[in-house]
């Protein structure tokens, strides 16, 4: 039996992944390395955190992202946004250098057993592990409006399940949603000669601001300091500090967690949605009927009223709403046992474990207990270390004969390329 399995190989997984092995842990790593990035996001879009701020962790900082340009030849500068598909190639080449113990199999269901956890993997195949840290990312949290629900594939789809927006070229799609993610595909449909709109609740859209220079005189800086989330004292607490951000009270967290770093358009993309595309605001979606050739939307105004538009297909570009009940990968009766807070979201202790002793997790599912930045790349460095400390407490809690082996040592590893 292993001392830890880690389920998922994103930013989250791999950095929990490289903290484990260099704690001298027998650990094992499952998944496919940046698979959301890969499979899930089309081709075109770029990150909308800092270079600076986008590093995977390993635990002396070698894999960093400006390491992976410099051996592209290439620089990572300050407020030029990364592209897709350089973060993705930066994630895998991490995981070659800092976790060449993947292997890329999906796990199908994690369930309890004597002394620790069973996975069985998409081949049949089954593992042991005292412990186990799931991070699966955003993937099994996507988030529907409910008149929306139910409709057939080919009429509506969350904004996650594309890698390509070719199927939709001169066609007509209404996208919904308020946020970066909503913006951009409107943005990639509208330059590939989709007719597009945006349909919004808020009453105008969101648009951050040009970050300032990373050096600049320090009563600017003391004004409004950088962080990995942005800018400003707020934001820095939420990024520096989830550990004293996980002290608040309960509904304090889940308020902020719910509001703050809400939805906004990079700065970058404005002008690309301003120029391009329809933007109807301040309107939601109160039913939907399927029509001839697409979908009829009714929706309600917020000054009063309502309307009717037709489309051909719908992007929901809603977000993610991260409760127990969505993490099937769990069998149901190890769901059954984990403790949810007011939002539905899992509770999680100081160390990131859930309220099943041995299980662990990470990622945008512990948003609610440790703030905002848990749903950016920046929380990895924190989940990883605090996560592992908790690994090594549990399995030092555990039955006679769970021997905590001493961390590993060695000289510094040369880049793995290819």
């Amino acid at each position: 039996m292993h001392d830890l399995l880690v389920v998922g190989a994103g930013p989250y997984g791999l950095s929990i992944a490289s903290h484990a092995t260099a704690a001298g842990l027998d650990v094992r790593v499952l998944g496919r390395p940046m698979q959301t990035w890969r499979e899930h996001m089309p081709r075109g879009m770029f990150l909308t955190s800092e270079s600076w701020a986008s590093d995977l962790s390993d635990p002396e900082g070698r894999w960093r992202l400006d390491v992976f340009c410099a051996f592209r030849g290439e620089r990572s500068r300050h407020a030029e946004p990364i592209p897709l598909e350089v973060f993705a190639e930066y994630g895998t080449w991490f995981a070659r250098n800092a976790v060449p113990m993947l292997e890329q199999r999906t796990v199908t269901r994690v369930a309890p057993r004597t002394g620790g956890f069973e996975a069985v993997t998409e081949d049949g195949g089954t593992l042991t592990a005292r412990t186990v840290a799931l991070a699966v990312g955003v993937l099994p949290f996507a988030e529907i409006p409910a008149p929306l629900r139910g409709l057939p594939p080919a009429l509506v789809s969350h904004s996650s399940d594309h890698a390509s927006l070719d199927r939709f070229r001169d066609r007509d799609v209404t996208v919904v949603g308020g946020g970066q993610s909503a913006l951009e595909t409107a943005a990639l449909l509208a330059e590939q000669g989709t007719r597009v709109r945006v349909l919004a609740v808020a009453d105008r859209l969101r648009w951050n601001e040009v970050p300032p220079p990373r050096e600049r005189p320090w009563w600017r800086a003391a004004r409004s300091p950088h962080s990995g989330l942005g800018t400003g004292w707020r934001n820095g607490f939420y990024a520096g500090r989830p550990d004293l951000y996980r002290r608040l009270p309960e509904r304090t967290r889940v308020r902020i967690a719910s509001r703050a770093l809400g939805p906004a358009g990079a700065w970058w993309l404005r002008e690309r949605v301003e120029q391009r595309v329809e933007i109807l605001t301040g309107r939601t979606v109160v039913a939907a009927h399927e029509v001839p050739g697409g979908l009829r939307l009714e929706t309600a105004v917020r000054q009063g009223g309502g309307g009717v538009l037709e489309t051909g297909h719908v992007i929901a570009a809603t977000g993610f709403r991260a409760t127990v009940d969505r993490l099937r990968l769990l069998s149901p009766e190890l769901r059954a046992l984990l403790a949810a807070g007011a939002d539905g979201a899992p509770e999680v202790g100081l160390e990131f474990e859930s309220s099943y002793p041995g299980l662990f997790l990470a990622g945008p599912v512990t948003a609610a207990g440790f703030g905002p930045a848990m749903r950016f790349v920046h929380g990895a460095a924190f989940t990883a270390g605090t996560l592992v400390r908790g690994v090594r407490r549990r399995l030092r809690a555990g039955p006679a004969g769970w021997r905590i082996p001493a961390g590993r040592t060695g000289g510094a590893p040369h880049a793995v390329r290819h």
